[in-house]
């Protein structure tokens, strides 16, 4: 049995998130904002923290893979992991093993963020499944019966959505988006709330719709992740399953179809 102990770094637009596998076990996980720059010591200092939380070493550290759609902290990122762990990590790439096949105009667009949930997904069914993220931006993609990905719909995230409603009318408040029980609101802030929410909603559940009804399969699964992701499943009929670590174990299992590859080509520092 594999005990190692694999780091996982999954960098978003706005926040990312690690964890730590202990064999095929996440034993803890955390969140940080992507945007702030760092150096590579900075990066090493987040980590320790981490590590310390979860009664680790550097030394513990087996092995590190990333995932990144920003690609100007992956020189600094990328030297941390070098430094603190004397590992050279896997970046999810073009080239890489994922087992997954995109049936896409060009499959080098595909980000990796949505590449790692659609391996995750296809851990909990074979195919025909719809993967919604509701991160910065929201994705949908659909994987077909065959389990390759053969279609993707992109829209604003919701806190885009709210940021470019508040940057645009000078008299409205900027205001927390939250789960609401009614759409009946008496007052601005409830206002802006209550059509972020269920505009969003609506939005959600629509092209969960059209996406069935255009791939002709009623009974496809819908997984949702991302940190809106929790408020909007709870709302919705349509979503099967919320799984806020959906892109962490996507990595896991990129991750071991690559371990082999790297000890062969790629070896530690």
């Amino acid at each position: 049995m594999d005990n190692s102990t694999i780091l996982v770094i999954d960098v978003g637009n706005t926040n990312s998130e690690c964890g730590i596998f202990q064999g095929n076990k996440l034993i803890d996980s955390w969140r940080f904002v992507t945007k702030t720059p760092r150096t590579s010591d900075e990066y090493a200092v987040v980590f320790r923290g981490f590590l310390k939380d979860a009664k680790l070493k550097p030394k513990n550290i087996s092995d590190v893979i990333i995932s990144s759609v920003v690609p100007n902290i992956m020189h600094s990122l990328v030297n941390a992991v070098k430094k603190l762990f004397r590992i050279k990590p896997i970046i999810v790439a073009p080239g890489i093993k994922t087992g997954l096949d995109i049936k896409l105009a060009d499959p080098s667009e595909v980000g990796s963020d949505r590449i790692i949930d659609a391996v995750a997904a296809l851990e909990k069914a074979d195919g025909n499944i719809i993967v919604c993220d509701f991160g910065t931006a929201t994705t949908f993609d659909y994987i077909d019966d065959k389990g390759a990905m053969a279609a993707k719909v992109t829209c604003p995230g919701m806190q885009i959505s709210a940021d470019a409603l508040f940057s645009n009318a000078a008299q409205l408040p900027n205001v927390e988006i939250v789960e609401l029980d009614s759409i009946i609101a008496k007052d601005t802030v409830s206002s802006i709330q209550a059509g972020v929410f269920y505009g969003y909603l609506g939005l959600t559940e629509q092209i969960i719709k059209q996406l069935k009804k255009e791939v002709g399969n009623n009974k496809t699964k819908v997984i949702a992740t991302g940190g809106y992701g929790r408020m909007i499943s709870r709302a919705s009929d349509l979503i099967d399953e919320y799984d806020p670590m959906l892109s962490l174990n996507g990595l896991k299992l990129i991750y071991d179809k690559n371990k082999d590859l790297k000890k062969k080509n790629r070896p530690d520092l």
